[in-house]
């Protein structure tokens, strides 16, 4: 008798906390980036091509790679996570070092969900330029390019030392993005 009572209380029991609300998994979240403010200075090498605004955050190293070529360089953000791989070519031939360019960016389309272009033009200092914006989980989110359209071509793209996650890294691209167009607006070159 004991221990059917037993019984019929532990099944009371069982059917009485299943009579609860269903349970609803979380949703997948993703660690918030405190991101600092924008502040600057100039990077202006000793014998460099090129000058421009600089992340305070950032600091410059040379591209130590197997194909490099003189003043390529790269911007680390150790905090961020990330870098941006600079090229820079002189050039007798500039249209085709553009399409060149051009054919670079576009290769992210297969990942890519869309990719946008944004022309810059500063006549004053003969700097003309174009940032893409490539959408989805492409490698490079950001791309972009300076030239004085004769024969100098400087070249960046936006790197993540992780695997491309457009939700997790939306925050950084854009902050670092930021910082790319006061690149490309204080870029200059030199004589």
């Amino acid at each position: 008798m004991r221990r059917r009572n037993w019984l019929i209380i532990a099944a009371l029991a069982m059917i009485t906390a299943a009579c609860g609300e269903a349970a609803i998994p979380k949703p997948r979240g993703y660690f918030r980036i405190a991101l600092p403010d924008h502040a600057y200075e100039r990077f202006d090498s000793v014998g460099a091509p090129y000058s421009f605004d600089l992340s305070t955050l950032s600091r410059v190293i040379e591209d130590d790679g197997t194909y490099t070529e003189p003043w390529w360089i790269n911007i680390l953000y150790p905090s961020l996570g990330c870098k941006i791989h600079i090229t820079y070519r002189q050039t007798a031939d500039i249209e085709n070092a553009l399409e060149d360019s051009r054919r670079l960016t576009y290769k992210h389309s297969i990942k890519a969900d869309a990719i946008g272009e944004s022309y810059f033009e500063s006549t004053e200092n003969q700097v003309f330029g174009t940032l893409w914006r490539i959408k989805g989980n492409a490698a490079t989110p950001i791309q972009f390019e300076l030239t004085d359209s004769v024969g100098r071509l400087f070249r960046g793209s936006l790197y993540f030392d992780c695997r491309p996650n457009k939700d997790s890294l939306a925050p950084v691209v854009a902050h670092v993005e930021e910082e790319i167009v006061r690149l490309m607006e204080s870029f200059s070159w030199r004589r």
